[in-house]
């Protein structure tokens, strides 16, 4: 970014600082804050140790030094200045979750579908978070990054004390690591009124053994029994018995028979709901228990696939990390970090919703073809001197594909 192109995103982000709503951690005092500047964004040379003791010295800090990149710590400090780790005190860490769209596993090339998979892996996220931990929104709070992602802070008293290998725990849990189907799929004693279909074993000394899904009513259990149900909805929506359950005659080698047996659970009353609710799987299929948990085994990559998530590890085990302060603008994108609802997700869209520039036209040089969406519009440029909105100007040139005005030795577009 030449001198010229670095002044005028400057400009504008400076312009941007004067009245913008930074979202400020709590405690304020106690955090440590980090900045890379435009003069030194070749060398991403991060300036830290910095600490503010009321929100109005943020914001004049903001607005008079206009910095490319702002993160705050994680962590509270109890001398958040200190020039040396060891000397700033630590006093304890929320709990991040960092989803990149570039670390997810088959991620598409394509920036917008890219972004609406990385939109999935929050809303599973959010899932363990509020159901499977116990946390409540108020507890939590959802950020888009201003790049490629989100970032979710979980912000209870209950995790600030957590060591990195209490998170790494976690981040495995989320992402099913290890995850081993014996402890789920077992025979138990009966333990309620109501046993395998309606009989009862109330007065019955010897207590009847069942086959059954452990805890299928939350957890992994819960997401087990749903893909299981699923799966042989599916199946059982196929034309002819000859092409169901293909899986299951490949790992099971099952026939006919047990075949016509599935569809009858499938088409009963209350049959995948009894997996779903109760976690029954003491049907009239001979060894139902070892085929559902046989099938859980070989497919568990397509079943985590759907299910679990795949977060940054090393963001989540840090807990002296820093991270993006929600209201400032991202460097590499020229968009916002933006705070969010969980009930705000579904329809947001970061490349309208996250933009903050207006319209004006500026003249912009353009050193290779790319193209994105951005408003719901179209932006396709060519190599060359062109005009485009302001807003794709500071975003194409944050991405480091313009500089910012006319270039002699450049062509204009044909």
């Amino acid at each position: 970014m030449d001198s010229r192109t670095t002044n005028f995103v400057k400009s504008r982000f400076h312009n941007y600082y004067k009245n913008a709503e930074i979202g400020l951690p709590d405690h304020l005092p106690n955090r440590e804050w980090a900045f890379i500047f435009y003069d030194n964004i070749s060398e991403k040379m991060m300036y830290r140790h910095k600490s503010f003791s009321s929100p109005g010295d943020v914001r004049d800090y903001l607005y008079g030094m206009t910095p490319a990149h702002v993160y705050n710590s994680t962590a509270y400090y109890e001398s958040p200045d200190a020039r040396k780790m060891n000397e700033k005190n630590w006093l304890g860490a929320e709990l991040i979750f960092d989803l990149d769209a570039d670390h997810l596993p088959d991620a598409p090339k394509n920036y917008l579908d890219m972004m609406e998979l990385v939109k999935k892996e929050t809303f599973k996220l959010m899932d363990f978070i509020l159901e499977d931990f116990g946390f409540s929104e108020q507890e939590t709070e959802l950020v888009f990054s201003g790049g490629r992602g989100y970032h979710v802070h979980v912000i209870s008293p209950k995790v600030l004390t957590l060591g990195s290998a209490e998170r790494r725990e976690i981040v495995n849990y989320v992402g099913g690591k290890d995850l081993d189907f014996k402890y789920l799929f077992r025979d138990v004693a009966m333990d309620g009124e109501f046993g395998i279909g309606t009989k009862t074993f109330k007065g019955i000394k010897k207590v009847p053994i069942k086959s059954t899904l452990v805890g299928c009513d939350s957890g992994w259990g819960k997401r087990i029994a749903l893909y299981l149900t699923d799966y042989m909805k599916a199946e059982c929506k196929k034309k002819y018995k000859k092409d169901m359950f293909p899986e299951l005659r490949r790992c099971e080698k099952i026939g006919d028979t047990t075949i016509k047996k599935l569809i009858n659970v499938v088409n009963s009353e209350n049959g995948l709901k009894d997996i779903l609710e109760k976690g029954r799987l003491d049907f009239d299929v001979r060894n139902f228990k070892g085929i559902a948990a046989n099938f859980m085994r070989e497919s568990i990559g397509d079943f985590l696939q759907r299910f679990g998530v795949a977060v940054d590890e090393p963001v989540t085990a840090d807990i002296k990390r820093l991270i993006r302060v929600p209201g400032s603008l991202h460097g590499g994108s020229g968009m916002l970090v933006k705070k969010l609802a969980l009930s705000e997700l579904e329809k947001f869209d970061p490349f309208n919703d996250a933009i903050v520039f207006g319209e004006r036209p500026i003249k912009i040089s353009v050193s290779k073809p790319f193209s994105i969406q951005l408003k719901g519009k179209d932006l396709g440029v060519i190599e060359g001197t062109q005009e485009v909105p302001e807003y794709a100007a500071i975003y194409l040139i944050c991405r480091g594909v313009a500089e910012y005005g006319y270039r002699r030795n450049q062509p204009d577009p044909v």
